[in-house]
């Protein structure tokens, strides 16, 4: 296994390991998900029934996500096209939450921690995949 296999299983891995994390938010009383809001200067969070429903469905999607990674990564050779599709998927959902976050006026410090970061992360992932590809493709000719 070359040196850029090892970085995209570990990458995924970080990610999807951190993205899992979010199953606990899921449960999260109001008063915690309150107590978050307001630590990051956001004032208190509406206790309405769908600020509780897109927090909770938000972390149980990150979840989801969080385990497909895992999944993926497991044989990034057998999910090649997988691995190239997550790549770009992160790429541009970290786009997206870029402009979200900006549109929404978000925190700057949130901003620039959530979506730049995603950005590079799935760009890093397909540039390597590129560099297995173009490895594979020179060992088997």
């Amino acid at each position: 296994m070359c040196r850029s296999e090892i970085a995209v299983i570990v990458i995924m891995r970080i990610m999807g390991a951190f993205a899992l994390l979010a199953i606990f938010a899921v449960f999260f009383p109001y008063s915690w998900m309150n107590a978050c809001h307001e630590y990051m200067g956001l004032g208190t969070l509406p206790d309405e029934p769908i600020v509780s429903y897109l927090a909770r469905s938000l972390s149980a999607f990150y979840a989801v996500q969080g385990t497909i990674a895992l999944g993926i990564s497991s044989d990034i050779r057998r999910y090649r096209p997988l691995v190239a599709m997550w790549a770009v998927l992160v790429t541009l959902m970290g786009a997206m939450m870029t402009w979200i976050d900006l549109t929404s006026g978000m925190p700057p410090s949130w901003t620039w921690s959530e979506g730049p970061p995603t950005i590079v992360v799935g760009l890093v992932v397909l540039w390597l995949q590129r560099k297995i590809k173009a490895a594979s493709d020179a060992t088997t000719h």
